[in-house]
Parts: structure tokens; C-alpha cells; sequence
């Protein structure tokens, strides 16, 4: 007897197509959780419980850690892609990226911003719930990312271009003020 279950079509990758129960059960990298682990909440205030990690810590260098942190978590937004993660999931991902440099560019309001927004957490957690297996992106997924991850790289470097400029400006109305 022939093996049936082998000539049955594909299922499809939609996220329609599996169970709750089985999104449940696509199981998330190791190493994916601990990334998100140390950079949201690795250290715990002990009396209030808060808990904060190495984007909040490194978030403190102006722009430089901002953007290394952000580096870091496009390591999350393309495992999205490799767990067929819905396209409209990967712009929230990228959305949550976004947001957390953008306003923790900012100084100050940005580093506190940094110690309540876990968008690194927030990225596991819709890989949890919209992945549909590993090793279900497809090209056209992959390429749809990288051109996410290269508006976003755009945003990165023309944020430091323009905190280049203020702080040139700046230093060259100090040196006018002095130089009569």
C-alpha cells in the first residue's frame, strides 16, 4: 500500500491554514529569546521589579548605541522571515525598530522611553503568534526585509548626518562668539 498522507497538496503558508494550537507549538530559536532577553530585560531593579537591558544601557551613547541596538534587532525582524511571518507582521516589527530609535534619539525623553518600550519583546512575541513554521520565507519575503532594513538604515545614517550638522553648527557659533 502506497503511503497517501506524501501525495496530498501542500498546505498552503497562510497563517489560515494552521490551528491555533499548532502556531503555538512552531517553536522560536534559543537564541532568538535570549537576544530579546538581554537587550529588554536583562537587569531587574530589585525593590520596584523593573526591568531593563542592553538597549536602554548602550541607548545611552547618542545615536552610535541607538543604532547598534537597532542593528541587533533587525536579527529578529529577518527571523520573522524565516518563520513565514505574515508581510503586515514584518512592518509592525519593522514599525516597533523605528519607533524605538527614532524617539530614543531624543535626548533624555529617549533614554526613559528606552526603559518602558521593549520592542525587541514585542518582536518575539509576534514571531510567537503569526509564525507559521521555520524555514518558510520565501524570496520575495527576504527581499521585501531588506528593503525594510534599508529605509530604516537610511533613517539611521541620516539621523547621525543630522546630529552631525546641529553639533557643527553649534561649535561654530561658540567659535565665532570668541573669535571677535
Amino acid at each position: 500500500m502506497e503511503n497517501f498522507e506524501n501525495l496530498q497538496p501542500q498546505k498552503s503558508r497562510a497563517r489560515s491554514a494552521l490551528t491555533k494550537e499548532r502556531r503555538k507549538a512552531v517553536e522560536i530559536e534559543e537564541s532568538l529569546e535570549t537576544l530579546s532577553y538581554y537587550l529588554d530585560d536583562w537587569i531587574k531593579i530589585p525593590v520596584v521589579g523593573w526591568r531593563f537591558g542592553l538597549d536602554a544601557l548602550i541607548g545611552l551613547v547618542p545615536n552610535v548605541g541607538d543604532m547598534a541596538t537597532s542593528v541587533l534587532s533587525f536579527y529578529i525582524l529577518v527571523a520573522g522571515v524565516r518563520y513565514g511571518v505574515p508581510k503586515i507582521t514584518l512592518i509592525r516589527m519593522a514599525f516597533n525598530i523605528w519607533l524605538d530609535y527614532v524617539v530614543c534619539a531624543i535626548p533624555f525623553i529617549g533614554d526613559t522611553f528606552d526603559f518602558v518600550w521593549k520592542s525587541n519583546k514585542q518582536n518575539i512575541d509576534l514571531l510567537r503568534t503569526r509564525a507559521t513554521g521555520k524555514d518558510k520565507g520565501t524570496t520575495g519575503d527576504y527581499l521585501f526585509v531588506g528593503l525594510i532594513i534599508l529605509a530604516l538604515i537610511a533613517i539611521l545614517v541620516a539621523s547621525i548626518l543630522v546630529s552631525l550638522f546641529i553639533i557643527g553648527v553649534f561649535f561654530k557659533e561658540i567659535w565665532d562668539l570668541f573669535n571677535f
